[in-house]
């Protein structure tokens, strides 16, 4: 498995996902749809698939244009507001692209439809495609949901996948994300530590992803919220409520 990372827009990623074995392929959020295609052709692959994460412009913008410039590409994705929709689905849905396997993780909030796609294929590490769900450092804006629903997108679903599991988001949102990280939690040093690395990154035009599933549990105060210092910032005592008040102060909090 090959993953491609692809900027788009402003701060915004696409991911080619090729399975090497058969040289087929499957983009995530393709919103610039001529970038799509120069990496396709670059990489002299077969593009069957679209996995869509959520409806918003900047993830989905790029479908109905991209399926005019590849025949049999199926857009997936959970949510009918996706353009150019094809395959819907739904919580533990899988599919394949070529030899990998595609399970469909429901992750409402953000948007009630959003989905993150968990791909593994032997000997591979797992990947995870996290949309506007999870992002390194942070968690995207509860536009849809609550709480509740971001707990158990972030704690008991991606949470539990492997400690090792790639993941890949949809925005270059990291040192912001780790500013505010280290607001709320100050002697963290796997904070601190993550937060240099990342500026470093972007000062020489490099993502920080992919992330593991490991590290934000590590430095991502969202992921953290059972935790002692992380409940204390915000003066609660239960995690939901804790991602409640995280998240509210995360709205307005300026880096």
């Amino acid at each position: 498995m090959k993953v491609q990372i692809l900027p788009a827009l402003q701060d915004n990623y696409m991911y080619l996902i090729i399975d090497e074995a058969t040289r087929e392929a499957a983009v995530v959020d393709p919103v610039d749809p001529e970038a799509v295609a120069k990496a396709v052709q670059q990489n002299n692959i077969k593009l069957r698939k679209v996995l869509t994460t959520h409806h918003h412009w900047d993830h989905a913008g790029g479908n109905a244009r991209l399926s005019k410039s590849f025949t049999n590409l199926s857009i997936y994705g959970g949510d009918d507001r996706i353009e150019a929709i094809d395959h819907k689905v739904t919580h533990n849905d899988t599919f394949n692209i070529g030899n990998l396997s595609v399970k469909c993780l429901a992750t409402p909030c953000h948007t009630r439809g959003h989905i993150c796609y968990y791909v593994t294929g032997e000997e591979h590490l797992p990947s995870v495609f996290t949309g506007d769900t999870l992002f390194a450092g942070g968690c995207g804006r509860f536009f849809e949901g609550s709480a509740d629903q971001m707990y158990k997108a972030l704690i008991e679903i991606l949470g539990s996948l492997p400690e090792e599991t790639k993941v890949y988001c949809g925005h270059e949102y990291t040192s912001n994300n780790l500013k505010f990280g280290l607001h709320v939690e100050p002697e963290n040093k796997a904070i601190q530590e993550k937060l240099n690395w990342s500026r470093t990154q972007r000062a020489n035009n490099l993502p920080t992803l992919p992330s593991t599933i490991k590290d934000e549990k590590l430095t991502n105060p969202f992921m953290r919220v059972h935790e002692p210092t992380v409940m204390k910032h915000v003066q609660q005592n239960d995690p939901i409520q804790t991602m409640f008040y995280l998240r509210r102060e995360k709205d307005s909090f300026k880096a």
